[in-house]
């Protein structure tokens, strides 16, 4: 019993690790949509922060300076973004997909001289400074909440995060005039909310979390830069906005979801498992499919689909 307790400490401890950044994207992305906005540059943002980060912090020998250049790296994307979006009116959908390929190139170029290199046969990765787990003492030792209070910094701050979010998503007077221009700009602006920068704002606030996202692969979760660290999770986090219908606390559901299949494939993997390491991969990325569909499914059927009614949708003010 007792070692039963201790396994699936473990394996929550690495769940929420894992599901860390696929929260911060999420909830960036969640912010995005709801003003109407779709991001499909999310994963070209987390591999651009996670490789600016994690040279940051190797060069300057502070992480968290990683973390505030990883932000930065986010917030020029979106903002890019975002006027494509919202200035040229450009399509949506082929403007995230240029940031994405854009900011896969050059986060390859970037981390052309950081990752792992030959040594003896050996590949072995640069070694910078990190954000370790941090354990609170009597908490970490409880079973099973325990693993709540084993985490590194990036992950203790969504504890404050996520229900600031939701709170000012339905409880503050700026999330309902978000959710106003997400639904209806044109409603919006005949109540005297700036649908523009309202539509920036948000933009640039879910690629400084997508950056942030970044910073923690390559900070916390897997410290290092290797070629393409994010994994899809940028295309995950898209997914799991869909999954969590534009809410943020349900996409942490979402999140310990995936994080918690990619704790048990590597558990698997780990126990010598004769199943190819290939499938047991792509298990986390099967399941997020699944979960979608059956999803999806169910709010088509149930007639309440959660998306803001303006998503897409380029907005041109009429002129007086």
């Amino acid at each position: 019993m007792i070692e039963a307790l201790l396994l699936l400490t473990q394996i929550l401890t690495i769940t929420l690790r894992a599901g860390t950044s696929l929260i911060y994207a999420a909830v960036g992305e969640i912010y995005t949509e709801r003003s109407g906005i779709l991001n499909l540059g999310l994963e070209g943002m987390m591999l651009t922060g996670a490789v600016t980060a994690f040279a940051t912090a190797f060069y300057t020998g502070s992480p968290w300076l990683g973390v505030l250049v990883a932000m930065g790296i986010g917030m020029i994307m979106a903002a890019i973004h975002a006027f494509l979006t919202v200035t040229m009116r450009a399509n949506q959908v082929v403007s995230g997909l240029s940031i994405t390929l854009f900011g896969t190139g050059l986060a390859s170029f970037l981390g052309e001289r950081l990752g792992p290199a030959s040594n003896n046969g050996n590949l072995v990765g640069m070694v910078g400074p990190r954000f370790g787990p941090l354990e609170i003492p009597v908490l970490s030792q409880v079973p099973l909440v325990g693993a709540l209070f084993k985490q590194d910094i990036l992950t203790y701050l969504l504890y404050a995060l996520v229900p600031l979010a939701v709170y000012y998503l339905y409880k503050t007077r700026n999330g309902l005039n978000l959710r106003a221009v997400g639904e209806d700009p044109q409603t919006a602006d005949a109540m005297g909310i700036d649908v523009t920068r309202t539509r920036y704002l948000y933009t640039i606030l879910g690629g400084m979390l997508a950056g942030f996202g970044g910073a923690h692969l390559s900070l916390a979760y897997a410290p290092g830069w290797t070629e393409n660290i994010t994994g899809g999770r940028g295309w995950i986090a898209i997914a799991l906005v869909i999954f969590a219908m534009w809410d943020p606390a349900r996409a942490v559901l979402g999140a310990i979801l995936f994080g918690g299949i990619n704790a048990v494939q590597f558990r698997l993997q780990a126990s010598g498992t004769t199943i190819p390491a290939a499938y047991l991969n792509m298990l986390p990325y099967l399941m997020t499919i699944l979960v979608l569909v059956i999803m999806t499914w169910w709010e088509n059927l149930s007639h309440r689909i959660g998306a803001p009614a303006a998503l897409g949708k380029a907005y041109m003010r009429e002129e007086k």
